[in-house]
Formats: structure tokens, C-alpha cells, sequence
């Protein structure tokens, strides 16, 4: 016998071998209905999976991740199946699951069209009716390399030789379908009960620019079917608010082919980003940070020092200058590390808070590059605080203020994730978990709750990463805190501690914004391009009926900009509905329509973008109106 302990903390005896499945079924006949695979001290594993020893297990379902990632892999591997029946000679490549849906990668001489995914579609839902049973098998390694070469799969048998030689491999059959894959699975096709396939893309075999080009065909899957229309109804909504569209639309920004991931902005959206950055140094201010600027050129040396070289070199510009090796700054830290170090510092000198409004570069594929999203450059809201070991939970406590601060003025949402160390890390085994309990120890101080995300810390230290909900539901990482024991050490920076001896400060990198354009972009599909007032490019839009009242409308904008109010006219000889429209389209918060009455009485009727036609008011009512709007940041 073997006990099992569950989710809720119950334990059962069971006979060794009893499968996830009918551990499930001796619950319940309704959980056994729903359970889409079992986590097994951690691991996700199929139903059929056999139990031979005590163990932890959870039943997974669609409302869990595990069980969700179970049925969109399974999902894939249905797409795949389709595709080649409809293609016999395509060429597999890889096909996970992935937040929100799955994709599968293929190499086909032929395009895929929308009406091919259709087609695709339709032949999913064949096997799907067909209920193959997915039977999970093993190979050794050299007779799995001869069973994919046999099934013409070059990209399965690359996969298959970069695996250890010792190791067997695990395949999933359906049907006539066999796939090289480590699972877990649904126990059968007919378990997936809705699906979309959404897009076809280039990417890249395994992510290389040198290597083919592939076709990957982007899907999604629900438990139910009112779930997949509510989430194809949110991709409506969210091509809608699409950046790259209302940047330009709205004359904010773009990209263009001379420079592909650099993005260009425009007078508008100069004025956007000057709002955000203005409230960045206002807040930073009140808060003791100094701001510095250091150079985007470095010597190559200190990327060595610093470590960026051995752990991110491949995502570095690098030039020559008089024959010396310098690199682009891909971030801000090594330069923050040099202002520390320029002399020698007190105890009584920390915390010290350094701001830097850094622009960096960052090599990005070209296949990975999305509007402002994921670019080349961008201007990271970086700061480095620089403190003794006894205030660092203080500090830390600190800077979760500022960022839930800066939030709330946004209208944000969000929840916290506390990243560990990676594999690909620097440090000794006692810096890192005295550093993790920091983070964890100002987490519990807040009150907070928040999930570990293993092994996703920075290369020199685990940090708290801030994921905000936007107004259709979808999350974006922004705020980070980063806790670094590491730099200080390859930097040898010091203090003189109370002691009059020399020690080691330790040092927090943070970003509120994350990054300028990266949250200009979630700023404008967040708010659809309607900015809260405080940030409109243009506030309000002053519109003539006839060309008697142009005076009186520009006494009116020599007003409204005397008190700091974004102002445009329009005394073009259009009908005033015309204007209104396009002022409507341009998403200014209000237009200012005048006419005889407005110019007589010393008013002016308001349009509201938000609420209409407001009516005829005095104009140093709106005027009151308008400036304790924007004093407030009314959202």
C-alpha cells in the first residue's frame, strides 16, 4: 500500500500502481469528469500516470494552470495531427502550450491562409469526434532518432540528438498521428470541447536568426465554449486598442523600416511622455531620490566587471572607438556602480537614491519585435539605492509604496510575484537566500500577497515583479525591485560604517514604469487613446462655427494655455458637426463649440468626450473645472 496525501491535506492509502485517473474516480465521479491531468509532488503527469510510492497529489482541472497548459498541449497536438493530414509532407518543429492558448511550428513551402486555418480548423474537429485515445510510449534514444527519421521529422531528430545520450525518450500517440513530446496529455481527443485557431506568423527555428524561417500558427482552447467567445470577444476588443493602430491614428508615435525596433515619437507624443516623465521626477523627488544621467557608450572592461558580459553579452551592441572596445549600455547599473564609487561615503551618507532616466539597447530578434512593446532602445525609469544590510527591508518597504502609488493614479490593478534564483546566476548560496528573505520578509511586513515564481530571478538577484491588470483583463510585468548583493562585490564598493571601518553597501534596482515606451504603449490600449485629462496631448479643442467668432476663440486659447491648459483650434471653414467628429476621433477630452451666444454671454458650450453635450457654462467655470481636472489627475 501507499498513502497519498491531497490538496486539502487528507491522506489515503492506496494500492501501488493505482493510476492519477482512479485515485480521482475514488473521490468523486464528478472531480474524475473534470480532472484533466494530476500534479504529482510538483510535477504535472498524465491521468493515466502510475503511482508507485507516497506522494503529494493534486487533481488538476481546468481552472488550474496545470490543467489548462494539459489541455492546450493536447490541443496542439490535434492541430498538428490536421495539418498533416491535410499536408503529408509538412515538417513538424515544436508545438507548446503558452499563456492564453498554444502553437505548433511547421515548415511547409506554402503560405497558410486564413481560409487554410479554417480548413485546419474543421479537420481538428474530425479528430476530436474521432476520440483517439493519446497512448504515451518510450524509446531509446538511438531507436527514436531511426523512428523520426523514418517518419521524414528532421527537426524531431535535431531535438532528439541535443538530448543526453542515456536518456529515453517519451512519444504521444493519436490515431495515425505520433508526436516527440514530454508531455502531459488529455487521455483522448474528445476531451477538448472548444477551439480557435487565431494567426500565422514567421518564427524562427528554435528562436536563431540564422536558421529557416518556420510558419507558427497560433491557437486557443477552452474548457467551454461561452469562455472561448468571451475570449475571442477580448481579442476584438484588444485589436481595437491596438498601439501600433492608435499611435497612428492619434499622430503619437511609430516605427518605420529605416529603423526596425526604434521607435520614432511625434510632437504629440512628446508631450505624453514629457507629462509621464515631469510626475516621474516630481514623485522621486518627494521621496529623497537624486536623478543622474550616465553616458549609453562604456568601455568593454566594465561589462566584464560587471558581469553583463558572461550572462548577457548576446543581447549587447558593441563599436570601436580609437581602437579601444566599447559597448552600448544594454542597462543602467554599471554607470550607477561608477557614481557611487566617485568618493568615499559615510554610514551616516545611506541611503543613498539614485535616479536615472536611462536609455538603453537591447538586441532583439526581429521576429520578436512588437510596436513599443519590444523594441531596441527604450528609456528605462531606472533607480539604484545604496544602504547598510540593517535597511534594507525599510527600503525595499519603500519602494512598494512608490510603485502602489504610482499605480493608483493610473487606475491599475496588479499582483506580485517574488522571483528566485536562476540557473544562470552569480553569488554564493548565502547571498541569495539572504536576499530572497528580504524581499520575502517587506512582502509579509505589507500585508501582501504574492506567488513565487521560481527561477526567474535577474542574474545577480531575485526580485518582486509588479504584473498590472489592464481594463480588458490582460496583465503586463512593469514594476520590478531587485535586491543585489553581487555588484557591490565586483564594483568593491564601500562605506565607513559607525565602526570607522570599511563595509559593503547592498543595493536595490528598481523600475516603476518599467519602461517609458513599453508603458506608453499599455498606457494608450489601457485607456483605448482616451488618456485621462492630465495626459491628453490636447485638452481641449476650440471650434468656430463661422469665421466672425475666430477672435474670440483665440482670446479663448491664449487663456487656457495662460493657465497651462494643452490647447487646439479649429477655424477651418467646415460644418461644426464635422469638426466635432473628427475632435471625436482625435479622443480630445473636451471640445469647446462657439458660436453668437458663447461670444456674447462670455461662455462656451462643452462637449464632453466621456459624457456629451454638457451645455452652455461660463468660460471661467470650465476653466475651474478644467484645471482642478487635471490638478487631480482625474481619470
Amino acid at each position: 500500500m501507499i498513502k497519498i496525501t491531497l490538496k486539502d491535506g487528507s491522506s489515503k492509502e492506496y494500492e501501488q500502481g493505482i493510476t492519477v485517473r482512479e485515485v480521482a474516480e475514488s473521490i468523486s465521479a464528478g472531480l474524475a469528469r473534470v480532472a484533466l491531468a494530476g500534479e504529482v509532488d510538483g510535477e504535472v503527469k498524465d491521468l493515466t500516470y502510475k503511482l508507485e510510492k507516497d506522494c503529494k497529489l493534486s487533481l488538476l482541472t481546468f481552472e488550474n494552470e496545470g490543467g489548462k497548459k494539459a489541455y492546450r498541449h493536447t490541443t496542439s497536438h490535434i492541430m498538428a495531427q490536421a495539418v498533416k493530414r491535410l499536408y503529408p509532407g509538412i515538417k513538424l518543429a515544436i508545438g507548446p502550450s503558452i499563456d492564453n492558448g498554444f502553437y505548433y511550428d511547421f515548415d511547409l513551402d506554402k503560405t497558410f491562409s486564413i481560409e487554410d486555418l479554417e480548413e485546419i480548423e474543421k479537420e481538428m474537429s474530425k479528430i476530436v469526434k474521432e476520440d483517439y485515445v493519446l497512448e504515451r510510449f518510450t524509446l531509446p534514444r538511438a531507436e527514436a532518432i531511426k523512428f523520426m527519421e523514418e517518419k521524414g521529422e528532421p527537426y524531431k531528430v535535431e531535438l532528439i540528438k541535443d538530448l543526453p545520450e542515456d536518456e529515453e525518450l517519451s512519444f504521444y500517440r493519436q490515431g495515425e498521428f505520433v508526436d516527440l513530446c514530454a508531455g502531459p496529455h488529455l487521455t483522448s481527443t474528445g476531451k477538448i470541447k472548444a477551439f480557435k485557431l487565431l494567426s500565422v506568423a514567421g518564427a524562427y527555428w528554435r528562436g536563431n536568426e540564422k536558421n529557416k524561417m518556420l510558419q507558427r500558427i497560433y491557437g486557443t482552447a477552452f474548457a467551454k465554449k461561452s469562455e472561448l467567445d468571451e475570449y475571442i470577444t477580448r481579442l476584438e476588443e484588444a485589436k481595437k486598442r491596438d498601439h501600433r493602430k492608435l499611435g497612428k491614428e492619434l499622430d503619437l508615435y511609430n516605427i518605420f523600416d529605416e529603423g526596425p525596433g526604434f521607435p520614432f515619437f511625434m510632437p504629440k507624443g512628446m508631450v505624453l511622455r514629457n507629462t509621464l516623465e515631469d510626475f516621474w521626477r516630481a514623485e522621486h523627488k518627494k521621496r529623497g531620490y537624486q536623478e543622474i544621467r550616465t553616458p549609453i557608450i562604456l568601455s568593454e572592461e566594465l561589462w566584464h566587471r560587471s558581469g553583463h558580459w558572461d550572462h548577457y553579452k548576446e543581447n549587447m551592441y558593441f563599436t570601436k572607438i580609437d581602437e579601444g572596445d566599447y559597448a552600448i549600455k544594454p542597462m543602467n547599473c554599471p554607470g550607477g556602480m561608477l557614481v557611487y564609487k566617485r568618493r568615499l561615503h559615510s554610514f551616516r551618507d545611506l541611503p543613498q537614491r539614485m535616479a536615472e532616466l536611462g536609455l538603453v539597447h537591447r538586441h532583439e530578434l526581429s521576429g520578436a519585435l512588437h510596436g513599443l512593446m519590444r523594441v531596441r532602445c527604450f528609456t528605462q525609469d531606472d533607480a539604484h539605492i545604496f544602504m547598510t544590510p540593517e535597511q534594507i527591508k525599510d527600503e525595499i518597504i519603500g519602494v512598494i509604496n512608490l510603485i502602489n502609488d504610482f499605480y493608483e493614479v493610473f487606475g491599475f490593478k496588479y499582483h506580485v510575484e517574488l522571483s528566485t534564483r536562476p540557473e544562470n546566476s552569480m553569488g554564493s548560496d548565502e547571498q541569495w537566500n539572504m536576499a530572497t528573505d528580504a524581499l520575502r520578509e517587506a512582502l509579509d511586513a505589507k500585508g501582501m500577497k504574492y506567488k513565487i515564481n521560481e527561477g526567474d530571478g535577474a542574474f545577480y538577484g531575485p526580485k518582486i515583479d509588479f504584473h498590472l491588470e489592464d481594463s480588458i483583463g490582460r496583465t503586463w510585468q512593469c514594476g520590478t525591485i531587485q535586491l543585489d548583493f553581487q555588484m557591490p562585490d565586483k564594483f568593491d564598493l564601500v562605506y565607513v560604517g559607525s565602526d570607522g571601518e570599511k563595509h559593503r553597501p547592498v543595493m536595490i534596482h528598481r523600475v516603476v514604469f518599467g519602461s517609458i515606451e513599453r508603458f506608453i504603449a499599455i498606457l494608450t490600449e489601457h485607456y483605448a487613446g482616451a488618456f485621462p485629462i492630465w495626459l491628453s496631448p490636447v485638452q481641449v479643442k476650440l471650434l468656430a462655427i463661422i469665421e466672425k467668432h475666430h477672435p474670440y476663440v483665440l482670446e479663448l486659447q491664449r487663456k487656457l494655455e495662460e493657465a497651462g491648459v494643452r490647447t487646439e483650434v479649429d477655424l477651418r471653414n467646415e460644418k461644426i458637426g464635422y469638426k466635432i467628429r473628427e475632435a471625436q476621433l482625435e479622443k480630445v477630452p473636451y471640445m469647446l463649440v462657439i458660436g453668437d451666444k458663447e461670444m456674447e454671454n462670455g461662455a462656451v458650450a462643452v462637449r464632453s468626450r466621456s459624457e456629451g453635450d454638457l451645455g452652455s457654462i461660463s468660460f471661467e467655470g470650465f476653466l475651474d473645472k478644467m484645471t482642478e481636472e487635471i490638478r487631480s489627475k482625474k481619470r
